[in-house]
C-alpha cells in the first residue's frame, strides 16, 4: 500500500469515527435536553396520524416547530426511545426547536390508506376531501394548539419523498407555516423523477424500491414487522434484469399481483390523467411561506424535481421569497456526506458544511426565531470543474449565451455548424445486449454512476462519440441542456441517451487515490434518456417511419460545470442505458405488454450535415 493511499484510508477512518462520535454526542444531548411524547393527531376526516414530538425540557423559552412528514417511519417507537439526531442537520440541534416527525397517512403506525404521490384536490367541499396539504394543515393546527411552549411558528423540511410532503404544505398553507425547504423533492414521476425519465421506465429503481416499499400494509406496523428487501437470485443487476426478460414477466416471477403501484406503472404507459393528477407543480400558487429548494447536480433520483419545483414557484409566484441551492451532491449528500468529493471527483471544499452552516441554518433561524436577516442569493450554486460557490440573481443566470455544440464527421464536436451535404454515423443496437449504465459489476444501482468514467462506453460500437479539440480557455455551462438530434432507424421506436462528458487531459492525476487513472478520464456531467415515441407528445406517442430522418429534441436537467482549459467536451449518444432504464424493443408498441420475442435489433443513423445538424444546445456563462 502506498503512503498516499494509507493516509487516505486513515482520513476516511477518522471521518467515520468522528461521525459516529458526533452521533453518540448528539444522542446523549437529545436524551438530556428533550422530552419525547407520541400522539395520534386527528385529521379532519377522523383518520389519526402517528406523530413523535421532541420538546426541549427548558421551559423558560418558547420554541418554533420543525416538522418532517415521512413515509419512511418515524422510528424508534416508544417514548423512552430517542433518535440519534434531530432536525435537518446538527447545526440546528442546540438552537432550541420542537422537532416533530409524522408517519404520513397509511404508512407505518398511522391510520388510513396510503396513496403514492397523492393527487392534490381542488374545490374541496367537505371533511372527506383530503390530500397531503390538508393533512399538513391539520397537523400544524393541532401542534400549535396542543404542544406547550411553542412560539406559533412552524417550518417544514424533507429530502426526496419527504421533500414532496414539504412541497405539498405550500398550497393553502397554515398561517403558522413560515419556512419550507423541499430538498430533492419528488415532483413528476413520468417526466423526470425517480421512476420515469421522459417516459422511459427507470427499471432498477422502480423494481428495487417497490419490492419492499410497495408491499401492502393492511394495518399499522412497526419496522421490525415491516416488509424486507427482495433477495435477488443473481447478484449482478445487469444479468438479473436481463434474466427477467420483458417487463410483463416481473409479476409472474417476483411480485405476483400484490404491488399496487407497480401495477399502476404497467397500466399507465403514457402521460395520462393518472400522472397529470400527481403533478404538484400546477398547484404551487399563492405561496406565502419562505421557500428554500435544495438539491444536488449528481442526484440520481430527483434532480428534475429540484429545478422544476423552484421554477414552478418562481413563475407562478413572482413575489414569493423563493431561493435555490444546488451543490455537487448525490441524493441527500448535503447531509449524508461531507460533500468534498464524490466517486473519483474531488471538489476541494466541505460543501455540505458550507450549506448547513451558511445557508440552511440562517434560513430557519431567521424565519422561525427572528434571527438576523439571511443574506441568501436567489440561487447559490456550486460550479464543479472550477470547484467554487457562485451566487446568481436568477436561475438560470441572466448573463449567458446559448450556443450549439454540433456533431461533426469523424467524431468531431464544435460550435461551428457542419458544412457537408451528407454525413451520418451508422451502427446497430441490440436490446438483448444493451449498453450498461456503468462499468463493472454492481448488485444495486449505484449513486456514483452520475460522475463515473465513461471510457467503458466509448469503446462500444453501439455508442457514438463526439468531442472537441483541446479547450484553449475555460467554458462554464449554467442551466439546461437541449439535445437536438436528427436520427433515423430501421425500427419503429427507439430510446436516445445523450451524455455530456468532461474529458480530462492525458497528464491528469488523482488527488484522491492513486488507483484511479485520471489521464483521459471521461467524467459524466449529465446524462438523460428520451423514449423516442414521446418526442412530440408524452400523451400521444408516435411511431418512427423506418429510414426517415426524424428530429428528436428534448431537455436535459440543468448543469453548473466548468470545462477547464486543457480539457475536452465530449458528447456520447446511445440507445440503451441498462438496467438503469428498461429496454426499448425498438418496435412501436406498449412496452409493458411486450413479449420476449418483441425485442429486436435495429440499425440507427445519427445525421450531422447542413440539412440535419445534430447538436447539444448549451447555456454558456459569460466571463
Amino acid at each position: 500500500m502506498t503512503l498516499l493511499k494509507a493516509l487516505f484510508l486513515q482520513v476516511i477512518t477518522l471521518f467515520f469515527g468522528l461521525s459516529a462520535f458526533a452521533q453518540q454526542t448528539d444522542s446523549a444531548y437529545i436524551r438530556q435536553n428533550f422530552t419525547k411524547i407520541e400522539r395520534t393527531i386527528p385529521m379532519r376526516d377522523g383518520v389519526k396520524l402517528f406523530t413523535a414530538i421532541y420538546i426541549p425540557k427548558e421551559k423558560a423559552k418558547k420554541y418554533p416547530i420543525l416538522l418532517n412528514r415521512t413515509p419512511y417511519t418515524v422510528s424508534p417507537y416508544g417514548e423512552d426511545k430517542f433518535k440519534t439526531t434531530l432536525g435537518p442537520s446538527s447545526a440546528l440541534l442546540k438552537e432550541g426547536f420542537i422537532y416533530v416527525y409524522q408517519d404520513v397517512r397509511g404508512k407505518w403506525m398511522s391510520e388510513g390508506e396510503f396513496v403514492d404521490v397523492r393527487p392534490q384536490l381542488t374545490g374541496k367541499k367537505g371533511k372527506k376531501d383530503i390530500d397531503e396539504s390538508t393533512d399538513t394543515y391539520d397537523t400544524i393546527d393541532w401542534l400549535i394548539k396542543n404542544v406547550g411552549n411553542n412560539n406559533g411558528k412552524v417550518g417544514i423540511y424533507g429530502i426526496s419523498y419527504p421533500g414532496f410532503y414539504s412541497t405539498t404544505s405550500l398550497p393553502g398553507a397554515h398561517p403558522a407555516l413560515k419556512a419550507v425547504s423541499p430538498q430533492a423533492p419528488v415532483t413528476d414521476w413520468f417526466i423526470g423523477d425517480d421512476f420515469h425519465h421522459n417516459g422511459a421506465l427507470m427499471l432498477a429503481d422502480a423494481f428495487n424500491f417497490y419490492s419492499s416499499f410497495g408491499v401492502p400494509r393492511p394495518k399499522p406496523i412497526t419496522p421490525d414487522r415491516g416488509p424486507k428487501p427482495l433477495p435477488l437470485p443473481i447478484k449482478d443487476n445487469y444479468r438479473f434484469f436481463l434474466s427477467v426478460g420483458a417487463l410483463k414477466n416481473v409479476n409472474a416471477k417476483y411480485f405476483g399481483d400484490s404491488i399496487k403501484f407497480w401495477n399502476d406503472l404497467m397500466a399507465h404507459g403514457t402521460y395520462d390523467d393518472f400522472w397529470k393528477a400527481r403533478n404538484i407543480r400546477t398547484h404551487l400558487k399563492d405561496v406565502k411561506p419562505a421557500v428554500l429548494v435544495v438539491g444536488g447536480f449528481f442526484d440520481a433520483e430527483d434532480t428534475y424535481g429540484t429545478f422544476k419545483t423552484y421554477e414552478a414557484i418562481e413563475k407562478q409566484n413572482p413575489k414569493a421569497n423563493n431561493n435555490l441551492v444546488v451543490g455537487p451532491w448525490f441524493h441527500g449528500g448535503w447531509v449524508r456526506s461531507t460533500g468534498d468529493s464524490f466517486g473519483d471527483i474531488n471538489f476541494e471544499h466541505p460543501t455540505s458544511a458550507h450549506y448547513q452552516e451558511k445557508i440552511e441554518y440562517p434560513f430557519f433561524m431567521h424565519y422561525l426565531k427572528d434571527g438576523p436577516k439571511h443574506q441568501l442569493a436567489e440561487a447559490t450554486i456550486f460550479l464543479t470543474g472550477s470547484n467554487q460557490w457562485k451566487n446568481f440573481d436568477t436561475w438560470p443566470p441572466a448573463d449567458t449565451e446559448k450556443k450549439t455544440l454540433y456533431f461533426q464527421p469523424n467524431g468531431g464536436l464544435s460550435f461551428n455548424k457542419p458544412t457537408v451535404a451528407t454525413s451520418f454515423d451508422e451502427y446497430e443496437s441490440d436490446p438483448n445486449a444493451p449498453v450498461p449504465y456503468q462499468d463493472g459489476v454492481q448488485e444495486r444501482r449505484t449513486r456514483e454512476y452520475m460522475v463515473d468514467d465513461q471510457r467503458f462506453a466509448a469503446r462500444r460500437p453501439d455508442v457514438k462519440v463526439y468531442q472537441t479539440e483541446v479547450l484553449t480557455e475555460d467554458i462554464t455551462l449554467t442551466g439546461p441542456l437541449t439535445a437536438d438530434l436528427f436520427v433515423s432507424t430501421t425500427g419503429t421506436d427507439a430510446d436516445y441517451v445523450v451524455k455530456l462528458i468532461d474529458v480530462y487531459p492525458e497528464d491528469a492525476t488523482s488527488t484522491l487515490s492513486t488507483s484511479v487513472m485520471m489521464g483521459g478520464y471521461q467524467m459524466l456531467v449529465r446524462g438523460e434518456i428520451m423514449r423516442g415515441k414521446f418526442r412530440n407528445s408524452f400523451e400521444k406517442p408516435e411511431a418512427f417511419v423506418p429510414g426517415q430522418v426524424t428530429q428528436v429534441n428534448y431537455e436535459l436537467p440543468d448543469v453548473g460545470h466548468t470545462f477547464k482549459k486543457g480539457h475536452r467536451i465530449m458528447v456520447q449518444v446511445q440507445n440503451s442505458w441498462f438496467p438503469l432504464a428498461d429496454r426499448n424493443p425498438q418496435k412501436f408498441m406498449d412496452i409493458y405488454t411486450a413479449d420476449n420475442q418483441d425485442f429486436q435489433k435495429a440499425t440507427h443513423r445519427i445525421h450531422h450535415d447542413t440539412s440535419h445538424a445534430t447538436g447539444l444546445v448549451v447555456t454558456i456563462l459569460k466571463p
